[in-house]
């Protein structure tokens, strides 16, 4: 609104997610290993990547050149559908062409971050893939947001996308997505949108009246390959659980019939009662509720950190989620 304030994404989400499980019963935690971007090529495009690798560089480079201060790299003009989707040669124009807002800046450390919480995604799988039922990804930034060539929502690499790809190159028929973040996942729909081994559902605020306002629609269902492999439940604004859990019931029904061999999770805890970025309200003891509902599914299943900007219940509403979760694994 014509104020400028720090992004809600920031690095203290990790750690205080992190810091909550450490001090709770029945979480063992591991570091990801070194990040492995030939993997994260599986989904995204190869020039996509190569950008993320040297935005700040160039970015840099060119306030230098102008002799303006160093600052956050922020895209100015976009192809909108009246203009062509071409890749400029310059930095400023190459941020419009793979951005889908101005919300999501470019900093140092974006790339470095981006491929850390892919990884932990991809660690995430191996665990599964070696005999775990579920495993936490503490992914940060999120991913949902982001496609196989465009970034946004605070999303670089769609850390959910590549973990389903990697159940599916482990050699698994059918992967189930379910985004439970209070925005659309748009960037995950959009990979899979023509693809029938992944079976996508969100339930989410309706994008006609929140962002990213123009994917998430009811009727938008697939295509090709991917028809009906993808399913959109868009809620009004103030959802409380009951309407929330009568949503959440169509999902798991879709994905029992669906017949997944895995069950990717993109858990956002922006839809808790006093986040700034939702409408919601749902509780903390929501959280475990839904949580408890997954695991009743009797799926292999990988969760990844999504959004949640109340950092101030995150923890306690993260740990209570997985707690539903593993509760019902024991």
């Amino acid at each position: 609104n014509g104020v400028m304030i720090p992004a809600r994404e920031c690095p203290e989400r990790a750690s205080i997610v992190h810091d909550a499980l450490a001090a709770a019963d029945g979480f063992s935690i591991s570091a990801p290993g070194p990040a492995e971007p030939e993997r994260f090529a599986r989904i995204h495009d190869a020039r996509y990547l190569a950008f993320l690798q040297e935005a700040w560089t160039l970015w840099a480079a060119h306030l230098e050149q102008a002799g303006e201060p160093l600052c956050d790299a922020v895209p100015l003009t976009f192809p909108t559908f009246r203009l062509r989707a071409i890749e400029p040669d310059t930095i400023t124009g190459k941020l419009g062409h793979y951005a889908i807002d101005a919300g999501t800046p470019v900093t140092p450390g974006a790339w470095t971050a981006a491929a850390a919480s892919a990884q932990c995604a991809l660690e995430a799988q191996k665990l599964i893939a070696d005999g775990a039922r579920a495993a936490f990804a503490l992914c940060r930034p999120p991913g949902h947001h982001a496609s196989t060539d465009m970034y946004g929502g605070y999303c670089f690499l769609n850390n959910a996308a590549i973990a389903a790809q990697a159940f599916i190159d482990a050699g698994a028929a059918r992967v189930a997505v379910l985004d439970v973040d209070y925005h659309h996942g748009n960037g995950t729909q959009s990979i899979f949108y023509e693809r029938g081994d992944v079976l996508t559902i969100n339930i989410h605020a309706d994008p006609m009246f929140e962002y990213p306002f123009f994917l998430g629609h009811a009727h938008e269902t697939g295509r090709d390959a991917g028809e009906n492999a993808n399913l959109n439940l868009p809620l009004q604004r103030g959802a409380t659980w009951s309407s929330y859990s009568e949503a959440l019931e169509q999902a798991c029904a879709r994905i029992e019939a669906f017949g997944a061999d895995a069950l990717v999770l993109s858990w956002g805890f922006d839809t808790f009662v006093d986040d700034p970025l939702s409408t919601f309200q749902l509780q903390t003891d929501d959280f475990a509720r839904l949580g408890a509902r997954i695991c009743a599914l009797g799926h292999p299943i990988l969760v990844c950190l999504e959004g949640g900007y109340a950092t101030d219940a995150l923890g306690r509403n993260v740990a209570a989620g997985l707690s539903g979760l593993a509760n019902e694994l024991r």
